[in-house]
């Protein structure tokens, strides 16, 4: 059996890591080493990027962050703020010795349970969420196919947008974005993440980080940020203002989105993750997108069953009710103090 040497990654082995997660195909933008430093400065989580090699060349990588605390539990997950993670390895031996390192990782550090957010089912004897699923659908070369492929209701939505007068600008900075996101995220009763934290990714994945936002006669009505990862696009963070309801300005926002990417000639849109039944999973499904379920897998340490850390947990749905009618400025405010443990 090939011997793997697990290391933890430093900035000297970036470019080598950021090198493989370009290369290998079971590779996701939320593998990138960057997101270490993001995380680190942003929520200030001690974080264990594990990568496997053999001869100098690395050969599977694993992204671990440990998120402790006193609300919410004591876990190590890969990735957290992320919709994908778990081990990425080119050999069997690698995976295997990424995968013994984490679970003594994982009880060295006396966690409740490591989570790995994998695309695919890899640990048979493992427990994995049923919650998640992600869209993801391939954009046609020709612009017109795409309008198209969007059934016939979304569609009549889109074309409307498209007539309004409404406008799609790339912004150079975060601002404008994040009052629209606040606002929304607050209007959803969830506790919205800091500035600090766009502006931490914006300046890291410089490159890679493309934020759209739509103007109605001048005036900004929605945004979304969005990673570039090689021929994919993949809208993350978005969220508008109350007329953008009216407007339709989120349909006109993700078609635009979608526009541009083709225009670019990119040929993947992740529409990213949703949970079975909520609204963002009927949206998505009106565009045309079909689910595919994602495998949270998890290593219970110490629980005996899978932690529920979610907004349809019913124990949360009080404060849920709570936060919605909190003013945007004091939700701005309190929101990073919660929202940094619920990624």
């Amino acid at each position: 059996m090939t011997k793997m040497l697990v290391k933890t990654l430093t900035d000297v082995d970036s470019a080598r890591w950021d090198g493989f997660v370009e290369s290998h195909p079971e590779a996701s933008f939320f593998h990138k080493a960057g997101w270490k430093q993001v995380i680190e400065r942003a929520f200030g989580h001690n974080s264990y990027f594990l990568f496997a090699e053999h001869e100098g060349r690395v050969e599977g990588i694993l992204p671990l962050v440990h998120v402790k605390s006193f609300l919410f539990g004591n876990n190590l997950v890969s990735t957290p703020f992320c919709v994908y993670g778990g081990i990425v390895a080119q050999s069997e031996a690698a995976r295997q010795a990424l995968d013994d390192k984490a679970s003594s990782l994982a009880r060295e550090l006396g966690v409740e349970s490591m989570e790995l957010r994998n695309r695919c089912r890899l640990h048979e004897d493992r427990p994995y969420k049923k919650l998640y699923v992600t869209f993801r659908k391939e954009i046609d070369p020709q612009l017109d196919n795409n309008l198209k492929a969007i059934p016939r209701k979304q569609r009549a939505i889109v074309r409307k947008g498209i007539k309004s007068g409404m406008v799609s600008v790339i912004d150079k900075d975060i601002n404008r974005f994040y009052d629209a996101y606040a606002e929304s995220v607050r209007n959803l009763g969830t506790p919205v993440f800091s500035k600090k934290y766009f502006q931490i990714l914006h300046e890291v994945f410089a490159d890679n980080c493309q934020i759209l936002t739509i103007e109605h006669q001048g005036q900004p009505v929605s945004s979304v940020l969005s990673f570039l990862f090689r021929d994919e696009i993949l809208p993350y963070y978005g969220g508008g203002v109350d007329q953008a309801r009216h407007l339709k300005a989120n349909d006109f926002m993700y078609w635009e989105v979608m526009r541009r990417a083709c225009e670019a000639g990119i040929r993947v849109f992740d529409y990213g993750r949703s949970k079975e039944g909520t609204g963002s999973y009927r949206f998505k499904k009106h565009w045309g997108f079909e689910p595919e379920q994602l495998y949270y897998e998890f290593d219970l340490v110490s629980l005996k069953e899978m932690p529920d850390l979610n907004p349809l947990n019913p124990k949360y749905q009080m404060f849920i009710k709570l936060w919605k009618h909190l003013p945007v400025p004091v939700s701005k405010q309190v929101g990073p103090y919660l929202s940094r443990f619920l990624g």
